[in-house]
């Protein structure tokens, strides 16, 4: 079966300005990243996408940046990048990884499972979230840290959701620390092939209902609502938009795990669900990246 090619926008830009062109680029794009390339010079933003980006629109975006900030157009790069068995490539680069207490392993991993954790296998496929980026292990020390005061039902259908589950990594984390059934969602359908798969491997598969759809409007979610516990580990400007909905699902003193958003986008995004009625009970930053925790 063909997969959609993966593309690659890449361009170098003064430290001051990367989290504007991080933004914009990142409109564009599936994932984002800033990089430090020399101390308090340039930085590298790097988006990903599938599919072919419009470049001609990118450009575009580039240039009206640069311009408002009175700085050189920055070159813009863009590729199609080759196909790769990234299970295989990234084994190296995939040591395990302790997140409170979650230890994320790969099938690689030969070690012993530290006493008294709870471990995750998890290779690094096509789906995002292994554990390593700043946004999943925040979330996943977000739930270590409400898992010690927080209890979910264990009878019935409901328990959790996890809204853009990715590799399926914080659904296994809510199924293996609280013992409850987890809806996992995601619009690629990938990622609910992948979630499916690590559900398996680690004896989840009766735990974790995945299914791909369009965020809250797919019927598995209101079917199961409301929740006690939400995950969302997406991007800052869709977590705002769903905010609405986010409350709408979920029970009354639950609890909302927010993540994907950039350090300066905090305000922004905790401010969109305190509109909804929604407290902020903590934040955890994990390098450029923040973790909130919000309360119904």
């Amino acid at each position: 079966m063909s997969q959609t090619p993966l593309w690659r926008i890449a361009l170098v830009v003064p430290e001051a300005h990367a989290p504007a062109f991080a933004e914009a680029v990142g409109d564009h794009a599936d994932a984002v990243s800033t990089f430090e390339l020399e101390e308090g010079g340039n930085w590298l933003v790097e988006a990903t996408l599938y599919g072919a980006p419009d470049e001609a629109r990118l450009q575009s975006r580039v240039a009206v940046l640069a311009k408002a900030l009175g700085i050189e157009e920055p070159r813009l790069a863009v590729e199609n990048l080759p196909p790769i068995d990234w299970v295989s490539h990234s084994y190296q680069g995939f040591p395990p990884i302790r997140a409170g207490r979650f230890f994320v392993h790969g099938s690689h991993h030969e070690g012993i499972v530290p006493a008294g954790s709870i471990p995750l296998l998890v290779d690094a496929a096509t789906a995002f979230g292994t554990g390593e980026h700043g946004s999943t292990n925040g979330c996943l020390q977000a739930l270590d840290r409400l898992s010690r005061h927080l209890k979910l039902p264990r009878g019935g259908r409901r328990g959790a959701l996890d809204m853009g589950c990715g590799s399926g990594i914080l659904a296994l984390a809510v199924a293996k620390r609280w013992r409850v059934p987890v809806t996992a969602v995601d619009i690629d359908p990938e990622a609910v092939r992948v979630t499916l798969i690590n559900a398996a491997l680690n004896g989840q598969k009766h735990m974790i209902r995945a299914q791909g759809g369009d965020g809250y409007h797919t019927p598995i979610v209101g079917r199961h609502k409301p929740y006690t516990l939400i995950t969302a580990n997406i991007l800052a400007r869709p977590l705002s938009r769903m905010a609405p909905q986010l409350r709408r699902h979920l029970k009354k003193g639950g609890y909302a795990v927010l993540a994907g958003l950039l350090n300066r986008q905090e305000r922004h995004v905790i401010q969109a669900h305190r509109n909804q009625g929604l407290r902020l009970v903590a934040r955890i930053p994990v390098g450029e990246w923040t973790t909130l925790v919000v309360k119904r």
